[in-house]
């Protein structure tokens, strides 16, 4: 049983991913997370010597606050956030148990380089359809919640992405793109460290509906579905992503926790009544 105020690495760890996964702040001092740089998963490392000029960004919010051990650091900066208004935990261990329990963790060297206010900007080419939805569903859960997605023409993802400093994605000729039977997708949860069973079935899922193989997996045809029908539904690419966010979010859950559940039509009784046969 954790202490009051304190989250322990099972606890976070079925909350990240999630839509409402809390904040986490990586306050590791630089000696620590220079000897081991790999990230907390959609983590955002903050000066913990600077909490009281930031703490007011977090009023109102979850946050959990990690530090190398989960002691002096995570302590403090969690108490001075709860004292500017935010619901903050210190995560029991630190960096040191969650990596000690094989935890995802997002690789530091495959992350662009963030802007002004301290997000990834990403673009692509417009009108999405999979790969371009769940790139960037797996980019916000996973690796930047702030990050930003730009979608232009495709004739001009190039030139955007010299001109505005943002990462292309999903056309072809760059890094994060198709790769042999893979898709964009599949890149991405390779080059950031986050092989995790739930999301290699996700991939293999989006692998299915992208590359027109619903072989793959059965849930490959009906998310093709759902995602043409969203395309229908939305003019706008961004309303389109934020649709398209939830649709990953319940993939996502079934995928980590309910594969094994059936469902079926209740079977009436001679009396008239039903049960469940689940």
């Amino acid at each position: 049983m954790p202490a009051p105020d304190t989250i322990t690495t099972a606890q976070l760890a079925r909350l990240v991913g999630l839509p409402d996964a809390p904040v986490l702040l990586d306050v590791r001092i630089e000696e620590d997370y220079a000897a081991d740089p790999r990230l907390f998963p959609a983590s955002l490392r903050r000066e913990a010597r600077d909490v009281t000029a930031w703490m007011a960004d977090y009023a109102g919010q979850h946050v959990v606050v990690a530090c190398q051990r989960g002691l002096k650091l995570s302590q403090g900066v969690a108490a001075w956030l709860r004292h500017g208004g935010a619901r903050a935990e210190v995560l029991e261990g630190g960096f040191e148990a969650w990596a000690a329990e094989g935890q995802l963790l997002v690789r530091p060297d495959r992350l662009p380089t963030r802007d002004a206010e301290g997000r990834t900007v990403w673009v692509t080419r417009s009108r999405p359809k999979v790969d371009r939805i769940a790139c960037p569903w797996l980019i916000r859960r996973f690796v930047d919640p702030l990050a930003v997605f730009l979608f232009v023409a495709p004739s001009e993802v190039g030139a955007v992405a010299e001109r505005f400093g943002a990462v292309p994605f999903d056309v072809e000729g760059v890094f994060w793109s198709h790769r042999g039977e893979d898709c964009t997708f599949d890149v991405m949860v390779q080059e950031f460290g986050l092989r995790s069973e739930p999301l290699l079935r996700l991939a293999e899922i989006v692998r299915g509906a992208d590359t027109a193989r619903p072989d793959l997996a059965p849930q490959a045809a009906g998310l093709l579905a759902a995602s043409l029908g969203l395309s229908r539904m939305h003019r706008d690419d961004l309303a389109q992503l934020a649709a398209g966010m939830d649709l990953y979010d319940a993939f996502y859950r079934w995928s980590r926790d309910a594969v094994a559940e059936t469902h079926n039509w209740p079977v009436g009784t001679a009396g008239g009544a039903g049960r469940d046969v689940r």
